[in-house]
């Protein structure tokens, strides 16, 4: 995938490769940002562009680099994410064993750490040892969404890219454009964060979050048996739960500009929150949250 297909962050993208063209690209990055905005599919488009053996088009698709690389199979980079819940030591290592290899078809080497902010302290205490004193033909990617998880000497040691938002109408473009997801709401668009990997997410969704906001205007204008019928999501949906009650409080905000009466019910949303997290009775939470909502507006 090339740079001008992937949606956002284009000034990162133009540092990027203005990098590569005035040969002053680094040794070791870190792409920092929400989940979903781009960051894992521009280092591997980067990692193409800096693999790429030819000189006057830089990720051609053409060159044996390109189709080796789009095959995902080229000697010359390296995939690394979590096993499990966390990137080991034994993954760091296995880096470090395959780092000191000279490249084989292109003239660099590069290694992407997806979800590096999952490291171990003592995976992470072994990469340091590999940024110190990198060969002089490896690239070193680290992505990841939680800065603060990285130890300070990690991040002294890279390139810090922080990755931002897409905006709420190109996401809009792109959702209708690829599939086909029309009359998205401005509500949505908000739940969306500025992440297109949870539009993504959430695109199967849209019916169920349009119930959840019915059941939400309708507080004052009906009775509990509708209610329940109207947020039977909250209930089937304890997976994706966070997002649901994020995206009610979305939509009370909302409502609280219009009617001061709506402001307790985000703190009802809030503590339902802190009760499912104490492990709490699942149904029993949700039907105390809507109850205690219809009480407070009726």
């Amino acid at each position: 995938m090339r740079f001008d297909e992937i949606i956002g962050n284009e000034k990162t993208k133009e540092e990027l490769k203005r990098s590569l063209e005035e040969d002053k690209v680094s040794h070791s990055y870190m792409f920092i940002g929400i989940e979903g905005i781009g960051k894992q599919l521009i280092a591997k488009a980067f990692a193409q562009m800096i693999l790429c053996t030819n000189e006057t088009e830089k990720g051609c698709d053409k060159c044996k680099s390109c189709i080796e690389f789009q095959s995902q199979n080229h000697p010359d980079f390296l995939y690394i994410e979590p096993d499990g819940n966390s990137i080991k030591i034994e993954q760091i290592r296995y880096l470090q064993r395959k780092i000191q290899e000279k490249p084989i078809i292109s003239n660099k080497k590069v290694y992407i750490v997806n979800d590096a902010d999952k490291m171990t302290k003592e995976a992470q205490n072994c990469l340091l040892k590999t940024l110190e004193e990198p060969p002089e033909y490896s690239i070193i990617i680290l992505i990841g969404s939680n800065e603060n998880a990285f130890l300070n000497t990690i991040k002294s040691r890279c390139m810090k890219l922080t990755f931002q938002p897409i905006a709420p109408e190109e996401i809009k473009q792109y959702m209708e454009k690829t599939y086909g997801m029309n009359n998205i709401n401005e509500n949505m668009l908000e739940a969306f964060q500025g992440s297109i990997g949870k539009a993504i997410a959430l695109k199967d969704k849209k019916e169920e979050y349009e119930n959840i906001e019915k059941m939400i205007e309708k507080l004052d204008k009906t009775d509990m048996t509708e209610l329940i019928g109207l947020g039977s999501a909250l209930y089937q949906s304890k997976e994706e739960i966070n997002d649901i009650l994020e995206y009610m409080n979305i939509v009370l905000l909302k409502m609280t500009k219009e009617n001061v009466k709506y402001a307790n019910c985000i703190d009802i949303v809030e503590n339902t929150k802190k009760r499912l997290h104490q492990n709490a009775n699942y149904d029993m939470c949700i039907d105390n949250m809507i109850f205690n909502m219809w009480e407070e507006v009726n």
